[in-house]
């Protein structure tokens, strides 16, 4: 398979749209959690990812400027591109365009990803809690 990654804001209508339609698949319908929670203000702030397999729209991520850092958010790709290396294009992707801004980077992985993020330079800094109804543990980037 062959992984590309974009990345653009919320103004983009027509990325934004592709992008919107894999998270309300993979987090809304397969994961349960509310519509109102996956969908937030920050919608406009961040900077939004759109990963292709084959040139088919298939995985998503955000990043935001917080006041701990940078915050990685909303991973997602669709069920039948899993452990194909989406996840990881769409990391390394991320990963290239906030490291140079110097800034901690952080996330909130799902019990499921840790060792992703584990691969990947992240540890954990927290105890395990609740969001959206899943178990999370915050994860920082160690290796820079």
């Amino acid at each position: 398979m062959i992984h590309s990654v974009t990345h653009c804001t919320f103004s983009d209508q027509v990325n934004t749209e592709i992008i919107f339609k894999i998270r309300h698949e993979v987090f809304v319908d397969e994961q349960k959690v509310s519509r109102e929670e996956e969908f937030d203000e920050f919608e406009l702030t961040s900077i939004h990812y759109l990963g292709y397999c084959d040139e088919m729209p298939a995985g998503t991520a955000r990043w935001r400027i917080t006041k701990d850092g940078i915050k990685l958010e909303r991973f997602a790709v669709l069920k039948k591109y899993r452990l194909k290396g989406l996840a990881q294009a769409i990391l390394t992707k991320v990963l290239e365009h906030v490291k140079p801004l110097g800034l901690p980077v952080y996330l909130n992985a799902q019990i499921s990803a840790i060792e992703f993020y584990r691969k990947n330079g992240f540890e954990s800094t927290g105890p395990l809690f609740m969001e959206a109804g899943i178990e999370h543990y915050k994860m920082t980037l160690t290796q820079v």
